[in-house]
């Protein structure tokens, strides 16, 4: 007699494409922090992206927070300190993917055959008017409809006929899996007092204090609102025009700062409005060996100066394969953990 098999799959958080996902890393980044970091009990993580590195202190009291709503959602998914009944979860997903859907929606009329079939487009446009329809009638709360939004999230990434991002779709392409959601799997009762936030980091650190607080910002002039634009319009869900042949839609609200020449001012601002005992920076080395688009936007001998206002600065190193867009072969790529203990020590 076999085990009945679940009418399902699950999903973890490390599930999902994403540039800069420092997944792989974290034996390095928790090694680090472990070793160097005394009596951590709060860990901000201010660019969180996917949630990864949050997701190695999830023991402790967390502070997620990133400017891509579609980050932001999948982060309270994952850490958010409201409930949820996994149950309803679980029958949502069965529900949907059993789901034929054939009427127009915002995702068929303005996305029908690039990144997705029209029979997936119309399915995914019914499905994120549905979970936005049981929030705002209760039948959904906060963090359920969070979750749902995740999986959706999730499984649109999973058959996207893209190269990762969706800076361009390939053309001519079929996708042989249909669109299939899966069960998140986040605790159901996180620490109560973990904060999600979805702001602009600099404006955040004057009003929040960690233990440990964790920078990972873009390296690069790669706006990440540019490279994730549809997940983040799914995922807010305002149904924007959208324009050009990547189908993108107006994103300056999201743009960032330290993809530009601006970051090393935008750095050294956050440094300064930090309240914590214990900075881990991490960045890559860069610098000038990629193309123009790749190439770091901060210096070491900015990093190591603006951190160094702030107390003992150490170096720590991990070879690590690069992203490129093109064919090269870059060559002694590191990633590198920036350590500053601070000594004003606040917390």
């Amino acid at each position: 007699m076999t085990a009945q098999t679940a009418p399902y799959k699950t999903t973890l958080i490390n599930n999902r494409r994403y540039l800069g996902n420092k997944y792989k890393l974290l034996p390095f980044i928790t090694q680090v922090a472990g070793r160097e970091c005394q009596n951590i009990q709060v860990v901000a993580d201010l660019f969180a992206g996917t949630g990864a590195v949050a997701s190695a202190f999830a023991d402790r009291r967390l502070i997620t927070n990133d400017i891509m709503f579609s980050n932001y959602i999948c982060n309270f998914a994952w850490f958010g300190a409201d409930t949820y009944d996994r149950g309803k979860i679980e029958q949502s997903v069965i529900h949907y993917n059993a789901l034929r859907v054939n009427e127009e929606n915002y995702m068929t009329e303005n996305f029908a055959d690039t990144y997705f079939s029209r029979a997936d487009c119309a399915k995914i446009g019914y499905i994120r008017e549905d979970i936005e329809r049981r929030f705002h009638q209760g039948e959904l709360n906060r963090r359920e409809q969070a979750i749902l939004i995740t999986s959706l999230l999730y499984a649109m990434d999973k058959i996207a006929l893209t190269c990762g991002h969706y800076d361009a779709y390939r053309r001519g392409a079929r996708s042989d899996q249909p669109l299939e959601l899966r069960v998140p799997l986040p605790p159901v009762n996180n620490d109560p007092a973990n904060q999600c936030f979805n702001e602009d980091a600099n404006n955040l650190v004057k009003r929040i204090a960690a233990d440990l607080v964790y920078i990972d910002p873009p390296y690069n002039s790669r706006q990440y609102c540019d490279t994730y634009h549809l997940l983040e319009n799914v995922a807010r869900w305002e149904k924007p025009e959208v324009f050009g042949v990547a189908r993108k839609m107006d994103r300056k609200a999201l743009k960032s700062r330290y993809c530009t020449r601006d970051a090393a001012a935008a750095f050294e601002a956050l440094v300064a409005d930090l309240h914590t005992r214990y900075i881990l920076f991490s960045y890559n080395n860069m610098a000038a060996k990629g193309n123009d688009r790749s190439n770091a936007k901060l210096s070491d001998e900015d990093i190591l100066d603006i951190l160094g206002s702030r107390g003992e600065v150490k170096v720590f190193s991990e070879a690590y394969k690069a992203f490129s867009a093109g064919q090269s072969d870059i060559e002694d790529h590191a990633e590198r953990l920036f350590l500053c203990i601070c000594d004003d020590g606040e917390g």
